[in-house]
């Protein structure tokens, strides 16, 4: 495998189950000849500070052999994810030349279950009736709504988070997720950058 795309995640469970969905995109594009590394994990909250990003940045890339573009998908908790990713995105490109991707889970990774809950019964104990509430993305607690979905059991995201990512329906949590509509936006555009970089000329 040529060039690589590094994940910068928070979260042991966004550790598994990034991966999981950037291949699924990755597939979906046919950009086979683009690898997908192993995620650079930063601790929650702290990543937003001044200096957290940029030092992860530069330990990633150290780290990771033939990377060439980044992605750093977070949950925006409280914050707004379009102002808040649209700084991180600037102090990303201050820190690399690479390609850089910046997506925010409008509230938490979570809500993109919930927004394409009916391609998840059956899965982890989801109810066959499951549907997904009218604004995934304004909902707080989504764990919890998740919860409330499944049989006999609560959500964990170390141990549901991978396989709810591997079955996730992606044209219908970008149909009522925006912020993972960005995601599979602006993954194609990165693998479609390093796809041209990596064409022999």
């Amino acid at each position: 495998m040529g060039l690589s795309i590094v994940p910068i995640v928070e979260g042991q469970s966004e550790q598994e189950s990034v991966p999981v969905l950037l291949r699924r995109i990755r597939a979906q594009f046919h950009a086979y000849e683009v690898g997908i590394a192993r995620p650079f994990r930063v601790k929650p909250n702290l990543v937003v500070r001044q200096g957290e990003l940029e030092r992860a940045i530069k330990q990633a890339l150290r780290s990771r052999e033939n990377a060439a573009g980044i992605v750093v998908v977070l949950d925006a908790d409280d914050d707004c994810p379009a102002k808040l990713g649209t700084e991180l995105l600037a102090r990303c490109r201050e820190s690399t030349a690479l390609p850089v991707a910046v997506v925010l889970a409008n509230r938490e990774f979570e809500a993109w279950f919930l927004g394409a809950k009916e391609s998840l019964r059956g899965v982890r104990g989801i109810r066959q009736d499951a549907t997904a509430p009218r604004d995934p993305e304004a909902i707080r607690g989504a764990k919890e709504r998740l919860s409330g979905n499944m049989l006999g059991r609560r959500y964990l995201g170390v141990d549901d988070q991978p396989a709810l990512a591997a079955a996730l329906d992606l044209d219908l949590a970008a149909r009522r997720c925006p912020s993972f509509a960005k995601l599979l936006r602006d993954v194609k555009g990165l693998l479609s950058d390093l796809m041209a970089a990596d064409r022999p000329t």
